[in-house]
């Protein structure tokens, strides 16, 4: 019996890892290279580049996290200045009211408001 569960667990094994070699590429990184880490935040998912400002958050970090960076001369990156408080939070500026809606619901109406 045990021949037959240790067999078994081995096919099991070996098709799971035939799955995820089809989905898994080699990845290199030199020194100097540029990379984005690729993050998830609450909405979304984006590519972001960590400035030199930020570095010292978290130095570890997975491989499969960081995306190479093809260098164009035509591409010139501008990071926005974004001013952190001690606890590494901001506070962000409204600059506009993109949109203004009324919901309503059964007993009362809800103002909704769109802000860039």
């Amino acid at each position: 019996m045990i021949l037959l569960i240790r067999e078994r667990l081995k096919m099991a094994f070996s098709r799971q890892k035939s799955y995820v070699d089809l989905r898994r590429k080699d990845v290199e990184f030199a020194v100097g290279d540029y990379v984005f880490l690729k993050v998830s935040p609450m909405k979304g998912v984006m590519r972001l580049e960590l400035p030199p400002s930020l570095s010292h958050i978290h130095p570890v970090l997975h491989i499969s996290m960081l995306r190479k960076y093809v260098p164009n001369p035509s591409h010139v990156l501008q990071p926005d200045v974004v001013k952190l408080n001690e606890n590494l939070t901001f506070e962000e500026q409204p600059v506009a009211i993109v949109d203004y809606q009324m919901r309503q619901l059964r007993s009362k109406q809800i103002p909704m408001v769109k802000v860039l």
